[in-house]
């Protein structure tokens, strides 16, 4: 169905018409600098078109909501939370109700998320519910600007994602998209981009006659003429309204905003008592806090008086809330758990991560106060459990040394070479491949072999074998050398021996 309205008048004795079906097809964008009379010609639009289709305005000023006493429309006040204007919105396309959602009163980021808000939910309607709905939003650069602001990042996103959704996306949901701004350069190109009739009024900015004559299809040097306009007077380009740039005059309205330009009245007569009347406060005003007087300044010599001054002792430190650990009896607990641990043969062949977790359960069994070792300071333990220096040698200077030269060696094999080292600290023996082999969690004689070739590759130590064919293993560093040792002797800790790799 064709409909045309009225929009005013395009020359004496001709009507400027717009097709109300086009526009809906495909959108609106008025630009005008304030004063220029571009709400004015919103209210024209709305009103025209009020009989014709569903109406939904985005008022931050709340200027439109003199439209609901003479055509009915639902004003929905915006201080609401944003899930409760989602669900709103959802119920307006079900209804076809016409509304206008006041923003006024709300900061610019709050009007920006409650926007988002509505117009996301008339976007995300049902598709049973896709009727055609005019969407005006007047300030559009609050809510689609070109660039961020003072606003969060958040907001801006949510608020320029709903606009871009609604003048991209908006068409095949029925949703029409009229948007008004006063400077173009504030507004964000891809949203002005998607509409395809324009009404530009009076604008000043170069960079804003610019963007208009572009988007008119006019010479840059036409551009001047938007200077000149008048209050009220458009050109106008689109298919719902003309091929070619057209000036047109908007026409009358019946409704009329709340907030109107201000006019230039008469001063009163100043009365006889205007001092009192401006700083005498009324009896219903908030009484303001009496000033503080600033204390004098203070002298210079009691100031550097006072810094002189010793600090005050400390206070002595409140009863702790939780009992005092005894670090004693902590580490005793722990040297228990680790023994226990130990003692089981098969643990020697048991990933360090479930070594940890047996050893946390053990903890919490023993009741070992504090807190457990992490899993690294678990493995540097058992690295020195497993070696096996107890009583005074583990104090010696020289085993300190070895604890010290361990911490370069990588963590799994730290177990090894300690058990090593003490041999050679205590002048034991060298130990055997097999002991070396389930040092390391492993039945291969092989592999404890290359371990001590790569302790040698090192530097950390020197193998020798006597005449008799023993192993002996120097540590330069520590200036000690272990007992001559059979490599082949089977470890008595593990009688049943496996095949080497």
């Amino acid at each position: 169905m064709k409909v045309d309205i009225e929009m005013g008048a395009a020359a004496p004795g001709k009507p400027a018409m717009l097709d109300l079906e086009e526009l809906l097809a495909t959108r609106l964008l008025v630009q005008g600098n304030s004063g220029s009379g571009k709400s004015h010609l919103l209210r024209r639009l709305l009103e025209q078109s009020a009989p014709w289709v569903q109406q939904c305005v985005v008022d931050p000023e709340g200027d439109f909501v003199t439209l609901a006493d003479r055509f009915g429309h639902v004003v929905v006040d915006a201080q609401r939370t944003e899930a409760e204007l989602t669900r709103i919105a959802g119920r307006i396309r079900q209804h076809r109700v016409s509304v206008v959602l006041n923003l006024e009163g709300l900061d610019v980021e709050q009007q920006m998320r409650a926007a988002a808000a509505f117009l996301g939910g008339m976007f995300d309607a049902e598709r049973d519910f896709w009727y055609p709905v005019l969407v005006v939003v007047d300030e559009a650069q609050l809510f689609a600007p070109a660039a961020a602001g003072e606003v969060s990042d958040e907001a801006r996103k949510l608020s320029l994602g709903a606009m871009t959704n609604l003048m991209c996306r908006g068409r095949k949901r029925g949703l029409a998209g009229v948007i008004a701004t006063q400077r173009l350069a504030k507004l964000a190109k891809n949203v002005a981009a998607e509409a395809s009739n324009f009404l530009m009024g009076r604008t000043f900015l170069d960079i804003d006659m610019a963007r208009a004559a572009d988007l008119l299809g006019m010479d840059r040097r036409q551009a001047e003429m938007f200077r000149d306009l008048a209050r009220g007077r458009f050109v106008a380009l689109g298919p719902a309204l003309s091929r070619r740039p057209l000036p047109v005059t908007i026409g009358n309205v019946e409704t009329s905003a709340r907030s109107l330009s201000p006019k230039l009245t008469p001063l009163p007569e100043t009365p006889e008592d205007a001092r009192d009347l401006i700083f005498t406060p009324g009896p219903e005003e908030p009484r303001a806090p009496a000033r503080r007087t600033p204390p004098p300044p203070m002298p210079t010599a009691e100031l550097i008086a006072q810094l002189s001054r010793p600090a005050p002792a400390p206070e002595k430190p409140a009863q702790p809330v939780f009992d005092i650990i005894d670090e004693a009896e902590r580490e005793a607990g722990i040297d228990t758990v680790m023994r226990e641990i130990l003692d089981d043969p098969d643990a020697a062949f048991r990933t360090d991560a479930v070594l940890y977790q047996d050893f946390l359960v053990r903890c919490r069994i023993r009741r070992v106060p504090g807190e457990p070792p992490a899993l690294p300071a678990f493995r540097r333990k058992l690295a020195v459990a497993r070696a096996g220096v107890e009583g005074d040698a583990s104090h010696g200077d020289t085993w300190q040394a070895a604890l010290k030269l361990s911490e370069d060696v990588a963590e799994d094999l730290q177990g090894v070479f300690l058990l090593v080292a003490r041999a050679a600290v205590a002048g034991e023996p060298c130990p055997s491949d097999a002991v070396l082999a389930r040092a390391y969690g492993s039945h291969s004689p092989r592999r404890a072999r290359r371990l001590l070739a790569f302790f040698e590759e090192r530097g950390l130590l020197v193998v020798r074998i006597d005449f008799h064919g023993h192993r002996v293993l120097a540590f330069p560093d520590l200036g000690c050398e272990t007992a001559p040792g059979d490599p082949d002797a089977p470890d008595a800790a593990s009688p049943a021996q496996d095949v080497a790799e």
